[in-house]
Formats: C-alpha cells, sequence, structure tokens
C-alpha cells in the first residue's frame, strides 16, 4: 500500500521546490508532513514521535537554508523522517529500514541532503563544526552550517567538546537545540533542570521577547547598536537566570526559548540568525509525538510502537495460543533485580536506555540502586569502575554499538586495574532494521584483546542468568555477558541459579567428522541444523563455547584431537572474533583441522531483518547446514 501525500507535500520533490511556496502555506505543508509520517509508520513501522516533534522545525529550517549547499546535520536521525520525505525520497519512504530500502537515519550515499552520516548520538555539533572551519579554509563564506541536536543528546561529553572548540572559533556555527525533556526515555541530570529553568522563568520570557524584538531590528541601527545590545541580551539573561548563561558562557550567542512548532516564527527567527556572524544556539521548545495524541502522552512507548491502528491507537500485537520465550533484555532486567535483592552490592548503570534494556525494573523497584546517568557511555563506564573500588559490583549495561563509545573507559578505567565491572552488552550481533551504526558486530573483537577481561555470551535464557550469577561472585574482574535483540528460545525460563566455570564451555552432541562451535544465542541454529542431518544420517558433533575468552582449552583439544573439520558460528566481526581465537589455538597448538569460519564479513552490512541479515552472511540454519554439508562432501538437501 502506497500513501497518497497530501496536495502541497505531492508537489515538493526537493527543498527547491518548497521554497517557491509563500509563507502562509508552510502550515498546510506541515499538516500535510506530520500525516504522511503518521500513515507511513502506522503501516510499515519505524521510528514515530521524535520525527512528529520536529516537523515545523524541519519545514523551517530546509525553507530558509539552501540545502543542501548549506549543510544540515541532524544528531542521532530518529527524528529526520520528514527531512527525508521533503528531500526526494517520498516516494520510496515505504522502504524505510527494510532490506534494500531507505535507512532509518541520515546516510551520506543515500541522498546529498544528508550532510552527515548518524545514528549515535551527540555528533552534530562536532560534525556541523567542522564543516564550518572548511568553508572557512575554502573561502565559502555564504555557507550555513546547522546542527539539530536534542536535549537529551546535549547531556553527551563529546556535545560539550564541540561547544568548547566552536565557541572559541568564529565559524559559521548554528545549533538549533530541540528541548523536549526526552531521548527515547525521559531525560536525567543537571542539564535538563537547568533547560527546565529557562523555558519556565515568566520573567526572563516576557525579557526576552523584547530584546528579541530589538535584535529583529538591528540591521536599522548598525554595527555598533547591535553591540551594545548583544551585551545588554547577554547580561539580563544572567540576571534574571540567577546564574550566567550556560551556553553563552561557552561564546555561543543564545536565542530562545521559542516555541518550536510556530513554524512562521521559526522561519522568521532563522531568517534573523542567517545575518547573525559567529557560533550562536536557538532553543527550540517541542513536544515529542506532536499531533499524535497517545505519542504526546506516553512519550517512551512511542518512540517506535511498530505496526498501529492510527485511528484507534491500537499497537498491533501478535496474539500466541501458547507461551512464548521472553526477551532477552527481559530475562537480564528481571534477573537484575533478582540477584540484587540477594546481593546488596550489586548495582545497575545504564546510559540513557533503561526501557531499551530493561534496566527499569530495578529502576523501579530500587531506585536507589539503578541509575540512568544519561546518554554519557564513557561517564557510565567510569562511574561503573569507580563504584567497584568501594567494593561494589555494578551491571553496567549499555548496547553492543554503544559501548564502542566508552572503549579507552574499558580499557583504562576497568581492565588496567582489573575491577569488578560487569558488562551486558545488548543488541550484540544484528540490532535488524536500526542497520550499520546499531550492529553490534564487533564486541568479541574489541573485548578478547583486552587483559583481565572475561568474554561471554548465553545460548539461551538460562544460561543467561546462570552468567549473570557467576559474574556476580566475588573475586571476579572485568566481565562481559553478550546477547542479541530479541526472543531467547525458553518459555520457562526462570531456572534455578547455578554457577559456570569461568572458561567452560558445554557439549550439545558429541559427533563424527564435523564439529560445529558456536558461542551464544547463535548456537540455537545449529541445534536445527543438527536435527535435519540426522534424517540422513549425519552426525556432527556440536559444541556451546560459551565463552570467546577465555576459551575452553581442555575441549579445544578434545576436538582437534577428534575432529579435522571444524566449523566455528558467530554473530560477530569474523576479523578478530570467536572463530580468529579457535584458530589462534589451533596455531599455537600444531593442529591442522580444515577450518570454516561463518560470522560477519569484512563488509558493512545494511539493514534489514535478523534472519535477513544471517542469510546475507551466510550464517542462518540454511547457510551452517550448507557448509557442513559441503565439509562433509554430501550434497545439500534441495
Amino acid at each position: 500500500m502506497i500513501i497518497e501525500p497530501g496536495e502541497l507535500l505531492a508537489k515538493i520533490n526537493s527543498p527547491a521546490d518548497l521554497r517557491q511556496l509563500s509563507e502562509d502555506q508552510l502550515l498546510q505543508v506541515c499538516q500535510e508532513l506530520r500525516q504522511f509520517i503518521i500513515d507511513n509508520v502506522s503501516i510499515y513501522g519505524g521510528h514515530f514521535g521524535a520525527s512528529l516533534g520536529v516537523v515545523e522545525m524541519t519545514v523551517a529550517l530546509h525553507y530558509v537554508f539552501n540545502t543542501p549547499y548549506d549543510q544540515l546535520v541532524w544528531d542521532v536521525g530518529h527524528q529526520a523522517y520528514g527531512h527525508k520525505i521533503l528531500t526526494g525520497r517520498r516516494d520510496n519512504f515505504h522502504t524505510n529500514r527494510k532490506l534494500n530500502g531507505l535507512s532509518g537515519f541520515p546516510k551520506r550515499k543515500e541522498s546529498p541532503y544528508d550532510a552527515f552520516g548518524v545514528g549515535h548520538s551527540s555528533t552534530s555539533i562536532s560534525a556541523a563544526l567542522g564543516m564550518a572551519v572548511a568553508s572557512q579554509y575554502k573561502k565559502e563564506f555564504d555557507r550555513h552550517h546547522i546542527a539539530v541536536i536534542g536535549d537529551g543528546s546535549m547531556t553527551a561529553g563529546m556535545a560539550f567538546e564541540a561547544m568548547n572548540h566552536g565557541g572559541a572559533s568564529d565559524a559559521d556555527l548554528l545549533i538549533v537545540l530541540n528541548d523536549n525533556c526526552m531521548s527515547i526515555d525521559p531525560n536525567v541530570g543537571a542539564l535538563k533542570e537547568y533547560l527546565t529553568d529557562i523555558t519556565t522563568s515568566r520573567t526572563y520570557n516576557k525579557v526576552r521577547d523584547e530584546i528579541w524584538n530589538i535584535l529583529g531590528k538591528i540591521s536599522k541601527f548598525g554595527p555598533n547598536a547591535q553591540q551594545i545590545v548583544a551585551k545588554v541580551e547577554s547580561g539580563i539573561k544572567a540576571t534574571l537566570l540567577k546564574q550566567s548563561n550556560l551556553f553563552e558562557s561557552l561564546n555561543f550567542r543564545y536565542f530562545g526559548p521559542i516555541d518550536g512548532h510556530d513554524v512562521n516564527h521559526l522561519a522568521l527567527v532563522l531568517k534573523d540568525l542567517k545575518k547573525i556572524p559567529g557560533p550562536k544556539i536557538l532553543h527550540c521548545v517541542t513536544v515529542k509525538g506532536k499531533g499524535f495524541a497517545l505519542a504526546e502522552k506516553e512519550q517512551t512507548k512511542w518512540h517506535a510502537p511498530g505496526l498501529f491502528d492510527k485511528v484507534t491507537g491500537e499497537i498491533y500485537k501478535v496474539h500466541h495460543t501458547t507461551p512464548q520465550p521472553p526477551k532477552y533484555q527481559d530475562v537480564f532486567g528481571h534477573t537484575l533485580l533478582e540477584l540484587a535483592e540477594k546481593n546488596e552490592k550489586i548495582m545497575g548503570v545504564t546510559p540513557a536506555m533503561p526501557s531499551g534494556s530493561s534496566m527499569n525494573i530495578m529502576m523501579a523497584a530500587m531506585p536507589d540502586r539503578a541509575l540512568d546517568v544519561g546518554i554519557a557511555e564513557q561517564h557510565a563506564v567510569t562511574f561503573s569502575a569507580g563504584l567497584a573500588t568501594q567494593g561494589l559490583v555494578p551491571f553496567c549495561n549499555i548496547y553492543s554499538s554503544f559501548m564502542q563509545r566508552g572503549y579507552d573507559q574499558v580499557v583504562h578505567d576497568v581492565c588496567l586495574q582489573n575491577l569488578h565491572v560487569v558488562f551486558c552488552l545488548d543488541r550484540a550481533g544484528f540490532a535488524g532494521a536500526d542497520g550499520q551504526t546499531h550492529h553490534g558486530s564487533y564486541d568479541i573483537a574489541y573485548m578478547r584483546c583486552i587483559p583481565n577481561m572475561v568474554v561471554s555470551s548465553p545460548m539461551n535464557e538460562q544460561e543467561l542468568r546462570n552468567l549473570m550469577y557467576t559474574a556476580s561472585q566475588d573475586g571476579m574482574g572485568p566481565f562481559t555477558i553478550r546477547y542479541p535483540r530479541g526472543e531467547g528460545v525458553m518459555p520457562e525460563w526462570r531456572t534455578p541459579l547455578e554457577l559456570i566455570e569461568v572458561g567452560k564451555g558445554r557439549v550439545i552432541q558429541e559427533g563424527e567428522e564435523v564439529a560445529i562451535l558456536t558461542i551464544g544465542h547463535i548456537g540455537n541454529y545449529a541445534v536445527d541444523v543438527c536435527k535435519n542431518l540426522k534424517m540422513d544420517g549425519l552426525r556432527p558433533g556440536h559444541y556451546d563455547m560459551r565463552f570467546a575468552k577465555p576459551l575452553d582449552a581442555q575441549m579445544l583439544h578434545h576436538i582437534f584431537q577428534k575432529y579435522d573439520k571444524v566449523v566455528t558460528v558467530e554473530d560477530g566481526c569474523l576479523q578478530g572474533g570467536f572463530g580468529s581465537a579457535v584458530l589462534e589455538f589451533m596455531a599455537d597448538h600444531g593442529y591442522t583441522a580444515q577450518v570454516k569460519r561463518l560470522g560477519i564479513p569484512d563488509v558493512i552490512v545494511e539493514h534489514g531483518s535478523q534472519m535477513e541479515l544471517h542469510r546475507l552472511c551466510g550464517f542462518d540454519p540454511d547457510g551452517i547446514e550448507r557448509t557442513v554439508r559441503e565439509l562433509m562432501d554430501v550434497a545439500v538437501r534441495v
């Protein structure tokens, strides 16, 4: 089903078409754009609330600025659906997040209007500043550079690093701060309180409006008056807010807060800001989910709700007649609370993903022991290290791809000091439709190379519980547990907690000729493969290694002494991953088996369903079976 755009939206194939419209028509464009997003996401899925909240901002930015010559950088990109629709991708928007379709995030190779590829937070200011400095160097003085960043993304240190640099430059940089008090979950921290103070100060806002009227007339008074007004404006802001303005102290001209849903006023303000050189910030107050009542009311739930009825608001759920396995993240959340109830040393830490990681389960029950530190992965890791120095056992839950942002802290602050921090890496392996910026492809490789680190991955819910229990024991050091997005395999998953010997795998079945070595959930594919092969009288061995570091040396000696053909399977990168670890062991001990490694190849894998991407990379059940049959020189069953 192809969604038909509204009358005006149907004529906009690029921002140049948008700029041909009168300002009086912008409101209708916004209404049509918002409805087009609602219609498409309700049928095809995707992120929802974030893009609805910036419809007016998106229209105003493309209306005022000469994109793509003027560089527009979106932070994270959850909110860029309207941007994509206005920049020539309207008719293909139904392919969003589908295999071989549009990316759910801005992507440079997809469109010249996507000035910078994004997916992780807090990169926009740095990127836009780099572009602005490059334009200065190339003497492109008529070029504008705009970073659109949410108040959630602004909590990351990288945003402040960029502002610290940008404020010391004379680069033509405009930061548009989209302030809706939300990332995926409600924002936390002192910055949120500071922005709230600004937006709720009646006295400040009244005087600010008067100052703004003066600023709008700057051109009539000349440059000297402009300097005077700037000083007066800054002083009044500081006095009325009873503190220095955070952004002004970083040498950014601060404007706002203004209503981020008044498209005509936004356009007027942006036109004025185009004439003011140097670094500046426009503070826009918006509502995530604007225009869809339920999304405004329950913003976390409607961040990415799946398919839904746009009239009733019913979110479609698959109803099963038999018990279904839980999501790994929920097993983590419930098990962490269970462990914390028995062990007063256990703490929970997450960087702005309490619902995404199910840390919210412990946060609800033990708010003083489960902490959301904001979008700040580096801080989350070192904060956890600080807890560990005092004898506590922090479970630091970070998505695998986000963990990359705190890697130096893992090395320097945790592993070098051999501190007892448990890293629970959610979304390990392919993240599905979120695509290349969110795939957890590299964690086995980047964790197993660090001294003192244990690297593990459960094949099912019971193993996840047992690994968490094992990792919580006194005397442990840095410990990584990685698990995928989505459901496990055990409807009855609340099993008794048991200790696992660190570095010890388990035998799923002994076999002949070929050994299949798996790590993590992907081992369930091999179980199905072995069942299929058994129908043809074939019986490969299957071993759930559980640990990429330390490897089960005793088990590997047994395997290489018994089998001369080995298949390793992992949902991580082949370079430096689990299969590489097995090859290293084989070489170090003089074995000469034929080894075939299955995993994520050395390419950037796009978005699609997890099974589609597993199939693309050849480690879906059919790919594993085909590989085993080829090694056993047996024809593939048709």
